[in-house]
């Protein structure tokens, strides 16, 4: 019994050995053409922390700009997923909100670390 499970151990070492480990997209790389990136699931919240370190919530945005900006380079998200999403960075004091309930707009809090 104790060889069985030795050689059963020693079986998944060299399996592990053999596959490598896949590597997370870089967050610029999420942004590549559809055929490059067609077998990777892209978060909707890694997509718009791409969009705060380019910058591009140095101006207030809303849901709408943000949603149209997302499906320009090729992701089409929900607006509800997208707005949880912001709600996200905006608690993570990434981002902050102004404006009233159902008319928020987004700019970001602190500028990216370049």
């Amino acid at each position: 019994m104790k060889q069985v499970v030795e050689n059963v151990l020693s079986g998944l070492d060299t399996k592990l050995q053999e596959e490598p480990a896949e590597t997370a997209p870089t967050p610029i790389a999420l942004f590549e053409s559809a055929e490059k990136r067609k077998d990777q699931h892209v978060i909707c919240r890694d997509l718009l922390q791409v969009l705060w370190q380019e910058g591009w919530f140095a101006s207030e945005r809303n849901l709408a700009e943000v949603y149209e900006e997302l499906a320009r380079k090729g992701y089409h998200y929900d607006k509800t997923s997208i707005s949880h999403s912001l709600a996200d960075l905006v608690r993570e004091n990434i981002l902050t909100r102004v404006g009233s309930m159902r008319n928020y707009r987004y700019v970001q809090k602190r500028p990216a670390k370049n």
